[in-house]
């Protein structure tokens, strides 16, 4: 399971820097694009292959949150307990989720340069908002590992809501463990324990 979330957070990064007029372009297109823009910044960059943390969050905060939907992504996270949250009560899981999910694979950074992605054909049909790009990953002395992105066509552009390793979602994965800690303690539960997480790392 750590080697499938592993992936799933490199995935994640994989996914998201952005490029020039990203809304412009196919899906497909553009995780490709970033793909390579990643993978080129890293090997080139030895702060970030020697771990320093202020240049992987730097890089992380301006290549990577600008294009994912971290909102629907702790909605779909949060499940059917989102509703019974209040607005602030919402926004409060939303940043505390964000800074988990930041922390937790900002730490993966600097192994992303080992990694080949292969990028299969797009299904996509015209006038299609909602899409799967399907990938698969590969290292010198791993077996490889089938990485999903699921991206919605917003106005902003295409942005990742969630992304499933080996068929296994993020979202669903924290579901659990957040369902957990609301019956223990409610929205107000799941918040302080999502702060007292983040405050560790």
């Amino acid at each position: 399971m750590l080697q499938i979330f592993k992936a799933l957070l490199i995935g994640m990064l994989l996914a998201g820097a952005p490029m020039a007029h990203a809304d412009l372009l196919p899906p497909d297109v553009l995780a490709r694009n970033t793909t390579n823009e990643v993978i080129r910044i890293v090997k080139l960059d030895s702060d970030l292959k020697s771990a320093n943390s202020k240049r992987i969050y730097d890089l992380v905060e301006t290549r990577v949150l600008p294009h994912f939907d971290f909102k629907r992504m702790t909605q779909l996270a949060v499940g059917r307990h989102w509703a019974t949250a209040s607005p602030p009560q919402q926004q409060a899981l939303v940043n505390e989720f964000r800074t988990l999910l930041v922390r937790t694979y900002a730490a993966s950074l600097s192994s992303v340069a080992d990694y080949k992605i292969d990028f299969k054909p797009l299904r996509m049909r015209p006038g299609d908002e909602d899409v799967m790009i399907n990938t698969e990953v590969s290292k010198p002395g791993a077996p490889p590992i089938t990485i999903d992105y699921r991206m919605e066509k917003q106005t902003e552009g295409w942005k990742v809501y969630d992304v499933l390793v080996d068929n296994v979602s993020l979202v669903t994965t924290y579901r659990g463990s957040f369902n957990t800690e609301v019956r223990k303690g409610g929205i107000d539960g799941l918040v302080a324990a999502l702060s007292r997480r983040n405050a560790r790392n």
